[in-house]
This record gives C-alpha cells, sequence and structure tokens, in this order.
C-alpha cells in the first residue's frame, strides 16, 4: 500500500507541473484587477458591458489569445486530478500522515482562490467582498506551499523505497493516461 502511495504522489507532482505550465501560460496574459471596465474583446454580445478587469482579462484569454482557452481548459482539468488525486494520496496514507492533510487543505485553498481570482463565480458573495489581488496571491502562495509539500514529502518516501527508472516511467504514464482518458 505504501508503494501505491508513493505512485500517486509521484504522479501528483507531474501533474502538479501541468498545473505550473499552463498557470504561467495564464498568468502571462491575466489581469488581477477589480476595477470596472468595458469589454472590448471579440466576443459582439458582451462588447461594451461593464465588468471586472480580471474577468475581462480571463474572457479575452478564452476568446483571442491562441491556445489560451485550450490552457484554461488543461489548467482546471489537472487542477481538477490534483484535487482528486491528493485525497487518494491522503486516503492510502490512511489519513496518518500530516503532509497529506497539508496537501489536501492547500489543493482546496488553491482551487478556491483560483475562482476567485477569476471574479466570475464568487462575485457578488460573500467570499466576494476580498479584492481580487488577495484571491491570487491566496492562489499562488497556496500553489507554491503545495508543491513543497508534496517534493518534501516524495524525497522522505523516496529515501526509504527509492524510485527506480521503471517506476518513474509507470508514474509518468499513468499520469498521461488519466490526461487522455476520454
Amino acid at each position: 500500500m505504501e508503494r501505491a502511495r508513493q505512485l500517486v504522489g509521484e504522479m501528483l507532482i507531474y501533474c502538479f507541473l501541468i498545473v505550473l505550465v499552463t498557470g504561467a501560460f495564464l498568468a502571462c496574459f491575466y489581469t488581477p484587477d477589480g476595477r470596472e471596465v468595458p469589454y472590448d474583446g471579440s466576443y459582439l454580445p458582451l462588447h461594451g458591458v461593464m465588468m471586472s478587469a480580471a474577468y475581462e482579462s480571463t474572457l479575452i484569454i478564452s476568446f483571442d489569445v491562441r491556445g489560451g482557452l485550450l490552457m484554461r481548459q488543461l489548467h482546471h482539468t489537472s487542477s481538477t486530478l490534483l484535487l482528486l488525486g491528493t485525497v487518494v494520496w491522503a486516503m492510502l496514507g490512511h489519513f496518518r500522515h500530516a503532509p497529506a492533510w497539508l496537501g489536501l487543505g492547500l489543493t482546496l485553498l488553491s482551487a478556491v482562490a483560483g475562482y476567485g481570482s477569476v471574479d466570475d463565480l464568487l462575485s457578488g458573495t460573500v467570499l466576494g467582498r476580498l479584492p481580487i489581488v488577495v484571491w491570487y496571491g491566496l492562489h499562488l502562495l497556496a500553489a507554491l506551499a503545495l508543491i513543497v509539500t508534496l517534493v518534501v514529502s516524495s524525497r522522505r518516501e523516496a529515501a526509504t523505497r527509492p524510485r527506480t527508472p521503471g517506476f518513474v516511467a509507470l508514474a509518468l504514464a499513468l499520469t498521461a493516461l488519466v490526461f487522455l482518458w476520454p
């Protein structure tokens, strides 16, 4: 069971790398600003509608940036898989490891903060009263803390059960299979 937990932990690191790459791409075009601006992107039904600059930049990423919608979808899918994988990782450890609880909490915090930074689902709620910059910063800090937790835990597990090239290849193949599953 410990080897399966180590395999899931390895897959989580690869999944996080996808989250990191897609997140870096999205960050190049994202504006974490809550001021109201008129939409001037290519989606004509929303042309001139007042919205936050964060939401406008999200729409522009989706409709105007080449590959932007694909990157948003990959980021969302890999984040969801990261959350589900963290739950499995914690359950395989019977919730007895502190990094599992920390990883689960950080993944949830990062997911909520990511939705808050887009300013579409949480605006107008109690959580929507926080500035978008706070959500964005919380999202980045939680993601950084999560990768530190995953790497430290992976290194500790590798110290007791070293990773072999076959083990790494299996983790990479399973991660690719999860992403390519229809």
